[in-house]
């Protein structure tokens, strides 16, 4: 599934429009997503972004994506970012960040720590993110100077990691 429900403004109002959404879960059985926050910067590290993402575990697609704050509005945009189906069926795993237990629903949400490996995919999606997106490298030259090239980058790489999965 391409994500499209979170893209944020800045980046929607310099592009046309997002990619269309595309449906390829196969997999029957509950629904159950991880969710998890990556630092970045954008021109200088006091202008912190957080990038919010949540994959879904059967099929390993990032199925929503938020740029910005980190914060209560950072996990209710990632919350909004997802399709209907997650937010009404699905089970999220997230680590213990108190903004996630205040936005997604109780019984749709579990706290749980790393060595419960139920936020596994997701940190090794983050990894897999700050190594091949250049702009996401701690001690880096290529950092984006504009908001909205580092949210295209940023679902450019989403958007090709999940049409790999397709192959």
């Amino acid at each position: 599934m391409f994500p499209t429900a979170g893209c944020n403004s800045t980046l929607t109002t310099n592009m046309q429009q997002c990619p269309k959404r595309r449906t390829s879960r196969q997999k029957k059985g509950p629904l159950t997503i991880q969710c998890d926050e990556i630092w970045s910067f954008v021109n200088d590290k006091s202008n912190k972004q957080w990038i919010w993402l949540a994959l879904d575990v059967a099929t390993r697609e990032i199925v929503g994506v938020y740029v910005g704050e980190r914060s209560e509005h950072g996990a209710q945009q990632l919350w909004t970012s997802l399709p209907a189906v997650y937010r009404q069926c699905a089970v999220a795993y997230t680590d213990f960040w108190n903004a996630y237990g205040c936005v997604f629903p109780s019984k749709r949400h579990k706290a749980v720590g790393q060595e419960t490996g139920k936020t596994s995919y997701i940190e090794r999606f983050n990894y897999t993110m700050r190594q091949r997106v250049s702009r996401l490298v701690r001690k880096t030259l290529s950092f984006s100077k504009k908001i909205a090239n580092h949210i295209g980058a940023i679902w450019m790489f989403v958007h090709h990691y999940n049409e790999s999965l397709h192959d």
